[in-house]
């Protein structure tokens, strides 16, 4: 489910085949009639129904039914960065790190088991479209999805609150895959030997780490400045 007009126009513009578009009575936006240009149905609601069915408390007037568009972990074999999210629980962080991997040029993301619904409405809406503009592989055990991507020749390298290499000191031009962890308990000792680097983000105030929503988006924004460079700092 797609609520409010910015995410079903990134559905949209990307081609994604929506089953259905629904919209509050006498709703007029562009998005109702590009939809309707690529052959989606549109129903008018009656009063009231819109607001019962959505799931936030002031829904905007525009809501469509999407096709899942997970992928396969095979289609990002050629991919050289990669974020994994492993035991990534809540929607709204999940989708932030969807739209900052999306912005940084990622080649894709993977949502292993235990992480969040990767078609939450949160989630959908805190992507904000990006989930309809980078490869999402919804769900694989961890250690399988880190072991392939070793074995394609990725730096595995995960995102630690204490005790990893300052991230402005590490060479994010090498194929990489930035792992993140759980918001409060990080990544699991099973998955030791399938990490071969931790990268911190060094922390001048009190706060003992970032939330994982915004460290995502301080590394995958780094890994996209160093690849247009060519080289780290």
């Amino acid at each position: 489910m797609l609520e409010g007009a910015k995410v079903v126009a990134e559905a949209v513009r990307a081609g994604v085949p929506l089953e259905a578009l629904y919209v509050a009575p006498g709703t007029a936006h562009p998005v109702v009639d590009e939809a309707a240009a690529a052959g989606v149905r549109v129903h008018e609601l009656a009063p009231g129904v819109l607001e019962r069915v959505a799931g936030t408390v002031t829904p905007q007037p525009v809501m469509a039914v999407a096709p899942w568009v997970d992928v396969p972990l095979a289609d990002l074999a050629a991919a050289s960065f990669v974020v994994v999210c492993v035991d990534v629980r809540d929607p709204g962080n999940l989708g932030t790190v969807l739209r900052s991997a999306e912005a940084a040029g990622a080649g894709g993301i993977v949502c292993c088991d235990g992480s969040a619904d990767v078609f939450n409405p949160k989630t959908v809406r805190a992507s904000a479209g990006s989930l309809f503009h980078v490869p999402v592989v919804a769900g694989g055990d961890a250690v399988e999805v880190l072991r392939q991507m070793g074995e394609w020749g990725l730096r595995r390298r995960a995102a630690v609150a204490h005790g990893g290499l300052a991230y402005d000191e590490v060479d994010l031009t090498e194929p990489t895959a930035l792992v993140l962890g759980n918001e409060a308990h990080g990544l699991p000792p099973a998955l030791d030997g399938e990490i071969d680097q931790r990268v911190t983000i060094p922390m001048a105030g009190r706060g003992e780490s970032l939330n994982v929503g915004m460290a995502a988006a301080v590394l995958c924004l780094e890994t996209a400045r160093q690849r247009r460079r060519g080289r780290p700092a």
